[in-house]
């Protein structure tokens, strides 16, 4: 009967302490489990919609620096219109600005040839009076050596 008595007081026991893990450890662990349970699954969407975004943040990343990539090559190519409009205006100018001073300078020239004609016509007149004068002076014809003036005054 000991035997049985050891074993009758060890199954009460052990029911007790079955029943004492039961209503104060097994809820707490329990509860312990489920809510690390519940941490995983909110962990695991978390990481989904993460992947998601990050996925959705590079095909936006990738549309920005393409539309970034086409508005320099616009800039670029507006530049290089508008280099072209500044050296074809150059070249414009720089044609109108040759044409003046062209103009200038025969309006220069046929001025400068115009006053060496009156120079000359001036000096001519004066050498063909001279030359009258000392005509005048070896003749003394007044009439025919005016005639002779007056012709070499018209030939000029």
């Amino acid at each position: 009967m000991n035997l049985n008595a050891t074993m009758l007081g060890q199954a009460i026991s052990f029911v007790i302490f079955v029943w004492l893990c039961m209503k104060y450890v097994w809820p707490p662990l329990t509860a312990l489990i489920e809510q690390r349970q519940r941490d995983i699954a909110e962990g695991l969407i978390h990481t989904e919609n993460a992947s998601k975004e990050l996925e959705l943040a590079k095909a936006n990343g990738e549309k920005l620096l393409d539309d970034a990539k086409k508005s320099a090559n616009e800039l670029v190519e507006q530049g290089n219109k508008r280099r072209a409009q500044i050296i074809e205006d150059a070249q414009a100018e720089g044609e109108k600005e040759k044409a003046r001073i062209i103009a200038q300078g025969q309006a220069e020239v046929e001025s400068d040839r115009n006053r060496l004609r009156q120079e000359l016509r001036a000096e001519m007149s004066d050498m063909v009076i001279e030359t009258a004068q000392k005509l005048i002076a070896r003749n003394l014809d007044t009439d025919a050596n005016r005639d002779l003036v007056n012709k070499l005054i018209k030939d000029m």
